[in-house]
């Protein structure tokens, strides 16, 4: 017989991918996602409400406080700052006009604050700090009221209140400082 020719056979080759380099993009990606969506949750200042107890009055849904413990600001135009303490009517501390800063409405702030713990110790409530109601006029600026709020963190004041409604009297009193 004749040597026939033998049939060349081909090589294989490997039919292996390097997923390397994708494996690397998809980590980067991932991380880049989760950071991105991370830095883009709104930043939001935490509002604090007052702390209610059973014991205290009720009256139409609404918790009456002990006029000890409030501390009216009305802010006005040209940085004016006008502070009492109770109900305008009948008040604890008579309305003074203060200015913004560390030896103003800061150092008002920690005085009534710290007048208001000994108060509420003495009546057996420890802990119940002064709960400042705020009152931006519309001649004040934002400005004005975002330094407030950051008094209420410096000074640790959780109980506030922001509120745009000023009575007849409170309006007098501004237009005569």
């Amino acid at each position: 017989m004749k040597n026939l020719p033998q049939r060349v056979r081909s090589k294989k080759l490997s039919s292996r991918v390097d997923l390397t380099a994708m494996v690397s993009v998809s980590f980067l990606l991932i991380i880049f996602f989760m950071l991105v969506g991370e830095l883009s949750k709104p930043k939001v200042m935490e509002y604090n409400l007052p702390n209610y107890d059973d014991d205290e009055w009720r009256f139409t849904g609404c918790v009456l406080h002990d006029e000890n413990r409030v501390l009216t600001l009305l802010l006005d135009d040209n940085n004016k700052i006008i502070t009492y303490s109770g109900l305008l009517f009948f008040p604890i501390e008579t309305p003074k006009e203060i200015q913004y800063g560390k030896n103003g409405i800061r150092k008002e702030l920690l005085e009534r604050n710290k007048k208001v713990l000994e108060y509420s110790a003495q009546r057996g409530k420890p802990g119940r700090g002064v709960t400042v109601i705020i009152k931006p006029s519309k001649k004040s600026n934002y400005g004005n009221l975002v330094d407030i709020l950051d008094e209420m963190k410096i000074t640790g004041i959780k109980t506030y209140s922001i509120v745009d409604d000023y009575t007849p009297e409170e309006t007098n009193l501004l237009a005569s400082k």
